[in-house]
């Protein structure tokens, strides 16, 4: 079996009385996408946050690409290629378009932000740039300020920004939340050529899109990975079924 190129063992956190992980190992492999799902409060924004690095876990290991990473900080993970997107956007509304995508490019190249009127003169980091906007479908914007975007090309540029660090995988953490159809539509197309690029590890509500996406799933309920497998085993698995009663169910 090929190795993995990120995976947990044994993660366990708590907040007092609450255990938001309990004993979760879950694996990335290459080329895959591999969808976790889960009712609200289940634990995956907790999860993904300890694969992130901005929380440390009580117990366990994080790996990736045969490195043990738990002690290593969100700049640290990013600079040896783990990209993320966020649930809630944390681009930079003040900057351009294109200035959020060299700012991500900056931190993987590890350079210093009291630096960046400079950088921006920089013809090759701005071509790059450029040609990620464009992989996006935001090229056309890279002079707008970030904060007049629509809420779905804010979404892409999320992703442009994930790009830029060059990621040898990816953490998307609802990355359809807010769309609409069209919008989730282009997204889902856009990821499914994405992880021939990157694995791809996907928090995400909308189940059209995970059953359209993932290769593998997994359902975490209270801090507990209850099942993992393909799609249709996922579907017809009766302890999924029963933990989703309570959101209409895995139609």
């Amino acid at each position: 079996m090929t190795e993995p190129v990120l995976f947990t063992r044994n993660l366990c956190k708590r907040f007092g009385a609450l255990e938001a992980s309990s004993d979760v190992s879950l694996d990335l492999r290459p080329g895959e996408i591999h969808a976790l799902i889960g009712p609200n409060g289940a634990g995956k924004s907790t999860l993904i946050k300890q694969l992130a690095g901005n929380i440390s876990p009580d117990s366990g290991s994080v790996w990736f690409h045969g490195q043990d990473v738990t002690g290593l900080d969100t700049i640290a993970r990013a600079r040896l290629g783990l990209a993320r997107t966020f649930q809630i956007s944390a681009l930079a509304m003040q900057h351009t378009v294109l200035q959020n995508v060299i700012l991500g490019a900056l931190g993987q190249r590890q350079a210093a932000l009291r630096f960046f009127g400079n950088i921006m003169k920089n013809k090759a980091l701005r071509a790059e740039s450029e040609q990620v906007l464009d992989r996006v479908g935001l090229l056309e914007h890279a002079s707008t300020l970030t904060g007049e975007l629509s809420h779905g090309q804010r979404r892409l540029l999320e992703v442009a920004v994930a790009l830029s660090l060059r990621p040898k995988a990816f953490l998307m953490d609802e990355p359809m939340a807010g769309l609409g159809a069209d919008g989730s539509a282009r997204m889902t197309g856009f990821l499914d050529g994405l992880r021939r690029e990157a694995p791809i590890l996907l928090v995400e509500h909308d189940m059209d899109a995970v059953f359209t996406l993932a290769d593998r799933i997994s359902v975490l309920v209270y801090g507990q990975i209850i099942a993992t497998g393909t799609v249709s085993e996922i579907r017809e698995n009766p302890e999924v079924q029963r933990a989703y009663l309570g959101d209409g169910g895995l139609e």
